[in-house]
């Protein structure tokens, strides 16, 4: 029979895979790794394992070598390849491999521009995404806009991959909070499209405040978000903005000022 091929998460998984699909236990498959598969970062650029599964038959045990099998009644079975416990077992004895770009040892003499460049090409290259960072800089923050491909993948649900890495670049760059740039990063201006987005958001949920004379809640959002609703608001008098809730995500409540001198919190 030849060979087919399979996908897990994992080795161990594509070869269950395999045992279900041909309706076979394990040690009367013959298998081939063809890829171990890697697991990406923060889920993105992630592979699947991939195997190549075939029925033992008589030729391939008769072929197989003394060291390499075992007798069950008469017949000489292949075993399987070194399961990935033994395969991580054998790579934990190995030296580590030195650390990618992402660590930035050698920094020294760099601007945070530079750092954070650097720390994000790191980290595409590593999510196996191979797209160009152009830097920006002024003097309140500094951009670092990745021209993407437009499949949408470093964005993420309302952007949230897209804040991730740029909560990591910032972190990395800066090992202190104090004086430091804010580093801002985008791809295929969604920045700018969420922030006017927002703003057309905040401006139609204040006139429904208006005319209905009751607060509105919008749903959670970081801190970057509910700032542009805040400021959106703020040259509104009959109106006010607060946050409630705890944590990164939290919701923005819009309401009538004449119900407290209330003041927008980030």
């Amino acid at each position: 029979m030849e060979g087919m091929e399979i996908e897990g998460k994992t080795i161990d998984e594509a070869i269950e895979n395999a045992c279900n699909t041909l309706q076979v236990p394990r040690e009367k498959l013959n298998i081939e790794i063809v890829s171990e598969g890697t697991p990406g970062f923060l889920g993105m650029g992630a592979k699947k394992a991939l195997i190549r599964a075939s029925l033992l038959t008589i030729d391939m045990e008769l072929d197989t070598p003394i060291g390499r099998s075992e007798s069950k009644g008469g017949v000489r079975t292949s075993q399987t390849p070194a399961a990935p416990e033994e395969r991580r077992e054998r790579m934990a004895s190995q030296p580590a491999a030195a650390p990618g770009p992402v660590s930035s040892p050698a920094d020294d003499g760099r601007t945070a521009a530079e750092k954070a460049k650097r720390i994000l090409d790191g980290l595409l290259k590593l999510m196996q995404i191979d797209s160009p960072v152009v830097v920006e800089e002024t003097e309140e923050a500094i951009t670092l806009s990745i021209r993407g491909d437009g499949s949408g993948l470093l964005i993420g649900k309302r952007g949230q991959n897209l804040d991730a890495i740029q909560y990591f670049v910032n972190k990395a760059t800066h090992r202190s909070p104090n004086g430091h740039k804010m580093i801002i990063i985008d791809t295929e201006d969604y920045r700018k499209r969420r922030e006017e987005s927002l703003v057309a958001l905040a401006l139609r949920l204040g006139e429904k405040v208006k005319k209905t004379k009751k607060p509105v809640t919008v749903g959670h959002m970081n801190a970057h978000d509910r700032r542009v609703i805040h400021l959106a608001m703020q040259n509104d008098a009959s109106l006010t903005t607060k946050s409630r809730g705890e944590g990164e995500y939290r919701k923005i409540l819009i309401l009538p000022a004449r119900r407290g001198p209330d003041h927008a919190e980030a």
